[in-house]
């Protein structure tokens, strides 16, 4: 391990907190319990910010895999302060494999990928069709966050509906995305309910968190709880 790791990871350590380690525990089966430290996201967050106005951030972001959950978490929020869309593309490409649980894979937002919707969206779809379970997540989440608004097309829903994966943490963010997509345009995706071009299981789970959601009408919800397979 170089000396710039120990650094950080013993800043880490010297933030941690036994009782939130086990809470996120609880959170994430997929991560063993030895790999979490314990470190709240606010302090976290913080401690990015510090961080990267450093030369130790460029050095921390060019060594992969990470051992614990807090330092892909910290490289996530690192990410998130490059200016510069190629080199916040070109670090994804490079950490998304290395990402083992939904929290640190849904954390990730770089505000500079709205900066290139057509570059962005042709990376997304390569995100779509890789074997690692929390890119197909990312891109799925891409789509969601930057393709729901005034850049919607329903082909990219297609694409959504289209991904063919028995990974819970798939399916859940494809119910997530549909879900979200009802909440935001209604009329092009219920087709995706009614016409039963989902799974059962992303069917179901999708009106399930389409009726928990506050931007769904009380009249879309009684019509979507008739739908349940």
């Amino acid at each position: 391990m170089k000396d710039f790791e120990i650094v950080i990871r013993e800043k880490l350590f010297s933030f941690s907190d036994v009782a939130y380690r086990d809470f996120q525990s609880a959170l994430m089966p997929t991560v063993p319990k030895e790999k979490i430290i314990g470190v709240r996201t606010p302090i976290l967050r913080k401690y990015a910010t510090e961080l990267s106005k450093t030369p130790l951030a460029a050095e921390f972001l060019s060594v992969l895999p990470h051992k614990y959950y807090e330092e892909d978490n910290l490289h996530a929020f690192l990410l998130e302060k490059i200016k510069d869309f190629d080199k916040v593309i070109a670090e994804l490409d490079a950490f998304l494999p290395c990402v083992d649980n939904w929290a640190t894979c849904d954390c990730m937002n770089p505000k500079v990928l709205a900066r290139n919707k057509t570059a962005l969206l042709a990376k997304t779809w390569e995100w779509l069709t890789s074997p690692h379970t929390y890119t197909v997540r990312y891109g799925i989440g891409t789509l969601m966050r930057h393709f729901l608004d005034e850049d919607f097309d329903v082909s990219y829903a297609e694409a959504v509906a289209h991904i063919q994966s028995e990974e819970y943490y798939v399916k859940m963010m494809i119910a997530w995305y549909f879900a979200t997509a009802l909440a935001k345009k209604y009329d092009a995706v219920i087709p995706f309910l009614t016409e039963k071009r989902l799974s059962p299981w992303v069917h179901n789970k999708t009106i399930q968190k389409a009726v928990e959601s506050f931007r769904i009408t009380k009249e879309q919800k009684e019509f979507l709880k008739m739908l349940k397979i």
